[in-house]
């Protein structure tokens, strides 16, 4: 198998870097054919490294020093002026001069778009960036949506090239043959929606590059019935957030629910026992990790506050977007899907 580095940013997010290197102690065992670069400031991470053996006695991993952090509520235009040398930064010039072949953060989520289309730049014909992230399904699988913050506001052609990306990413990534892609609209029947979304789904119906099924709407997201949900970064944005605000609430009711009694605690910790597997695939930590698509190079935002475990699944999936070299099928799919509109205008 060939080797891999990943770069890691060891000062973003809100937990500090314990639970990177708690995370990274962990992708030393799962991944033995993976190098890893830790980035940030060493005065921090030196004596924090004492209480990882493992991680300090790995020839697999190294440490590059940075004298700056980007902070949770710094602005990205004042990062990119006033942190040249943060660990944000560092971990994309790693990137970006072939180092490593991918990168983590949990850091702010402006800043590390806005500095990750500074230093990595767009793929050849690529109009925008899509931040993606996977939904669990009904059926125990996943599918994708994209776009979740990047852009706000998106034309008809982009629409279509987050489809052909989320379509790439879906094939190699969730090794799906035929991907399923969908339009997130208010309605299925092909008149709703607004004058965007209707032009998008005209270009994807035409399109030989995406297997495109027409609309879905906000109840299909976990319903199994399309494997790539496209939508622009205001609509993606905000279904997600409701989607994680839900599943907090059904979380904690559940635990205070199961927490009064002794022997609703009795029941409860049997039926997890007994259903573990079954309920496994509602983890959220599994599914940490959203994918900036269309850079040249691989970029995963991990959330600002997960735990080492959903640190853990992101170092994971950058992994495999980096093992698949996502970064060149999507290009190479771009491309073809490019000459192919340019031919259609002719034709």
């Amino acid at each position: 198998m060939t080797e891999l580095t990943i770069a890691l940013d060891a000062m973003g997010g809100d937990q500090g870097p314990g639970i990177v290197v708690t995370a990274l102690e962990r992708a030393l065992s799962s991944f033995t054919h993976v190098h890893f670069i830790l980035v940030g400031d060493e005065a921090v991470l030196t004596p924090l490294l004492q209480r990882y053996p493992k991680v300090v006695a790995s020839s697999r991993v190294s440490m590059q020093h940075a004298s700056q952090v980007v902070a949770m509520d710094d602005k990205p235009s004042a990062v990119l002026r006033a942190k040249p040398d943060s660990s944000m930064r560092g971990v994309l010039e790693l990137v970006h001069n072939g180092t490593a072949q991918g990168c983590v953060s949990a850091g702010n989520t402006g800043a590390l778009m806005a500095m990750s289309y500074l230093t990595l730049k767009t793929l050849p014909g690529v109009l925008r960036p899509a931040l993606v992230a996977s939904l669990p399904q009904q059926d125990g699988g996943q599918s994708l949506l994209l776009d979740l913050g990047a852009n706000p506001t998106c034309d008809a052609e982009t629409l279509c090239q987050f489809a052909v990306m989320g379509s790439v990413m879906a094939q190699q990534v969730n090794k799906q043959a035929q991907p399923r892609v969908a339009l997130l609209n208010m309605g299925r029947e092909d008149l709703k929606g607004h004058d965007v979304v209707k032009h998008a789904a005209q270009l994807l119906k035409a399109s030989t590059h995406v297997n495109y099924i027409g609309f879905v709407e906000g109840n299909d997201l976990f319903s199994s019935t399309a494997d790539v949900i496209v939508c622009d970064g205001f609509t993606g944005n905000i279904a997600l957030k409701s989607c994680e605000g839900l599943a907090e609430l059904l979380y904690d009711n559940l635990r205070k629910s199961f927490s009064g009694h002794f022997f609703t605690k009795l029941v409860a910790k049997l039926l997890f026992r007994r259903h573990r597997k079954s309920w496994q695939w509602l983890n959220p930590d599994q599914y940490n990790g959203a994918s900036l698509l269309g850079l040249r190079g691989v970029v995963m935002k991990s959330h600002g506050n997960a735990s080492a475990n959903a640190y853990f699944s992101a170092i994971s999936h950058a992994i495999d977007e980096a093992a698949a070299d996502l970064p060149s099928l999507i290009h190479d799919r771009i491309e073809d899907a490019l000459l192919e509109r340019v031919t259609d205008q002719r034709d």
